[in-house]
C-alpha cells in the first residue's frame, strides 16, 4: 500500500518534499496545504493545492503529514495542533527549545493515538545521530561540529531586514586551521569566534549608506558579534549569478581514546556537503514519514526524536533485504 502523504506549508522545503516523494515509490502525494490562495499557488509535479482550513476533513485520506513551517513561528503550535488528527514529521532546529517542543508534542499525541517525529533533518537530525553513535563507542572523548561552507537562510535573513539592504546572502565558513586542529586529535576548546567565520554577500539600494550597513551587519548581537564578518557590496546581478543556489554541509568529529592509560587515539568523523539545503532536508523528512507510517500501524504514539527511531523502520527494504544488502 502505498504512504498518503501531505505537505503543509510550501516554500523551498515543501517543494523539496515534493521532489522527494517522486523518487520514493512507495509514497504518494495527496496534496499540498498552503495559507495563500491555492489558485496562486502552482506545484511542480502539478499536486492538488488545498488551504490549510481544509487539512483536518481530510484526516482519512493522509498517512502522514509532514510539516514545512519555520522553527520560529510556525512549528511551536502547528505541530501540536495537526498531532491531534496526523501522524506528522516536522523539522524544528531550535536547538535549546527541543525539550520543551518534545513535551507539548507528546501530550497531544498520547491522547490522540498520534504518532508525531520532530527535529527531523540533518543538524538536529543525522549530526544528531552522528554524535550518540560516536559518544556510545568512545565515551572518554570530546564532541566538534562544523557547519559550512554554506547558506545561513536565518542570517541572510536578518540582513535583508537591515535598512538600505534590497538583497543578502550569508555564508557560514568553518576556520581551515581550527578543523585541522580538530583532526589531528589535539582537542581545543575553542570560542564562537574561533569556529566559524561569515561571509555576507550584500546587494544595498541606491544612495544607501554602506559603512552604516556594514556597521549594523558585524554588530547585530546573536548574529553576527561574536564572529569574524566579512561584509562584500556586490551587485544585484553579481548576487542571482554567483550565489543563487542553497548550498550547505558540515561535520561532527569525535576524537577519543581507548585502551590502557588511554594511549591510543581514534577519530569518528561525519560530514555532508549539499549543493540543495532545502532539497536534501527534505529528503531526510520523507524518509522519517516512512517511519512514523510504520510505527503507526503497530500501534505505537507519541512524540518522537531521530533518537527513537530504529533505522530498519526508514529504508524502502525490508530487514531481510537490508541484512542481505548493507549488513
Amino acid at each position: 500500500m502505498s504512504i498518503r502523504i501531505g505537505i503543509y506549508g510550501y516554500g523551498n522545503l515543501g517543494k523539496g518534499v515534493e521532489l522527494a516523494i517522486g523518487q520514493n515509490s512507495d509514497m504518494t502525494l495527496v496534496g499540498v496545504f498552503t495559507r495563500r490562495d491555492p489558485s496562486s499557488v502552482k506545484t511542480l509535479t502539478g499536486a492538488p493545492v488545498y488551504h490549510v482550513d481544509d487539512a483536518i476533513k481530510m484526516k482519512n485520506d493522509i498517512d502522514v503529514m509532514i510539516l514545512c513551517g519555520g522553527s520560529a513561528t510556525d512549528l511551536p503550535h502547528q505541530t501540536p495542533e495537526l498531532s491531534q488528527y496526523f501522524n506528522v514529521i516536522d523539522s524544528f532546529d531550535t536547538h535549546a527549545k527541543i525539550p520543551v517542543h518534545v513535551e507539548n508534542v507528546d501530550k497531544v499525541c498520547k491522547e490522540s493515538g498520534k504518532i508525531t517525529i520532530v527535529s527531523v533533518g540533518w543538524d538536529p537530525g543525522l549530526f544528531s545521530l552522528a554524535r550518540i553513535y560516536a559518544g556510545a563507542v568512545l565515551p572518554n572523548g570530546s564532541d566538534y561540529t562544523f557547519w559550512g561552507r554554506g547558506v545561513s537562510q536565518g542570517h541572510s535573513d536578518a540582513i535583508r531586514r537591515i535598512e538600505g539592504v534590497k538583497n543578502a546572502k550569508q555564508y557560514t565558513v568553518p576556520v581551515p586551521s581550527t578543523l585541522e586542529r580538530v583532526r589531528k586529535g589535539e582537542n581545543p576548546t575553542l570560542t564562537t569566534r574561533e569556529k566559524h567565520t561569515r561571509e555576507c554577500y550584500v546587494v544595498a539600494y541606491d544612495g544607501a549608506d554602506k559603512e552604516r550597513i556594514e556597521k549594523e551587519i558585524k554588530t547585530m548581537p546573536n548574529y553576527f558579534a561574536d564572529y569574524d564578518t566579512t561584509v562584500h557590496f556586490i551587485s544585484e546581478e553579481e548576487l542571482i549569478r554567483d550565489h543563487g543556489g542553497i548550498p550547505h554541509g558540515g561535520v561532527v568529529i569525535r576524537n577519543g581514546k581507548t585502551g590502557m592509560g588511554q594511549m591510543n587515539n581514534h577519530t569518528i568523523e561525519f560530514s555532508l556537503k549539499l549543493d540543495s539545503n532545502p532539497e536534501f532536508t527534505s529528503s531526510v523528512l520523507v524518509c522519517y514519514a516512512r517511519a512514523a507510517y510504520r510505527l503507526g500501524k503497530e500501534g505505537v504514539s507519541g512524540c518522537k526524536t531521530v533518537f527513537d527511531i530504529p533505522p530498519v523502520y526508514l529504508s524502502p527494504l525490508d530487514r531481510n533485504e537490508l541484512m542481505a544488502t548493507l549488513l
